[in-house]
């Protein structure tokens, strides 16, 4: 596969032109970040590969694999990072008041997950959360079909979480994996894979990219797997698209994704609005259009109990981010105040 690719090739779009002054127009180099390191970052060009030192001041921790950035490739030096057309990132598990990024500048997200006993709606239901609030086209992806005593049961279940909601069922190891998945790979398209650990991920990645991987077997006694994947990494796909490849992730907290919660269950979130309390908590509340939804049989008991767990965590998360930024603004007020008492 030749090296050599235009702008275009890596995703480059009017979205991303439009934000270079005049000066970068003609002086600046476009680079795509494909691997982030402590002090340095990996990144495409036109002119091939080039790792780039940060500027100082900035962390490795503000930038995702699938980021556009500029560069001066003389210096291998980058210089600032454009906007992203989308962000991909979930709330921490383990420690309030941040939300850890995933990728950057993804257009679909292949949500893995196996026919197996490693299927769980309201796992699935989180990753369509948070695609949805990055406005991220979601795509479910059943791997493991063939080892399924009944697949199309997974599928149906699948399906059951959203009416247009694409949801294909495949065998990673054997089929035209790129033809079923060709309508999200094409050139410049970019895909993101995550799931949890054990579901295929890596085995799908090789069927897409010709890549041989090493790939780990799953314990029998719950069918999940050791991590194969260690780190972000973007790749190039035969198709000419990209594949963003995550680790395994055994949390997958949501944080201030109040618009993709509404957006995964619109059969409750379209009419809240009817409840006779604003505030209503959709439980015994009267006039709630929600549980005269249940009662019509237009609204799944399990779904709203799912919908509701995910809103108070959410709620949670939200409010504890709000605090830490609010935290961090005033320890900046007083080390500003300090610094000036010491001009005096």
């Amino acid at each position: 596969m030749t090296t050599e690719l235009t702008r275009a090739d890596l995703g480059w779009s009017a979205f991303y032109n439009a934000q270079l002054d005049i000066d970068e127009i003609t002086t600046a180099t476009p680079a795509r970040v494909s691997a982030v390191h402590r002090t340095q970052v990996a990144t495409l060009t036109e002119g091939g590969a080039i790792d780039l030192t940060l500027d100082p001041g900035m962390s490795s921790g503000e930038i995702a694999v699938g980021d556009w950035v500029l560069c001066d490739p003389q210096a291998a030096r980058m210089t600032r990072r454009l906007d992203r057309l989308s962000t991909l990132q979930r709330g921490s598990d383990y420690h309030y008041g941040e939300r850890q990024l995933i990728a950057a500048n993804i257009d679909t997200l292949f949500i893995t997950t196996s026919c197996n006993a490693d299927f769980n709606v309201a796992r699935l239901e989180r990753y369509l959360a948070l695609a949805y609030d990055a406005e991220i086209l979601p795509v479910i992806i059943l791997t493991k079909a063939d080892q399924a005593d009944d697949p199309k049961s997974y599928t149906d279940q699948a399906q059951a979480l959203g009416r247009d909601l694409g949801v294909v069922t495949l065998d990673a190891l054997h089929g035209d994996v790129a033809g079923k998945l060709g309508p999200w790979i094409g050139k410049g398209q970019t895909v993101a894979l995550a799931g949890s650990s054990g579901v295929g991920k890596t085995t799908l990645a090789n069927a897409l990219t010709g890549n041989a991987a090493l790939t780990q077997g799953i314990r029998e006694d719950d069918a999940r797997g050791r991590h194969t994947t260690t780190g972000r990494s973007l790749h190039r796909l035969p198709t000419g698209g990209w594949l963003i490849d995550t680790p395994g992730m055994r949390g997958l907290g949501v944080a201030d994704v109040t618009a993709g919660i509404a957006a995964t269950f619109p059969e409750i979130s379209d009419i809240e609005g009817d409840c006779r309390f604003r505030n209503c908590k959709h439980e015994s509340e009267p006039g709630c259009a929600v549980q005269a939804g249940i009662a019509a049989g237009e609204i799944d008991p399990e779904r709203l109990k799912r919908f509701q767990k995910l809103s108070r965590e959410d709620a949670q998360a939200t409010e504890t981010i709000a605090e830490a930024h609010a935290r961090g603004r005033k320890f900046g007020k007083m080390v500003k105040a300090a610094q000036a008492r010491k001009k005096r």
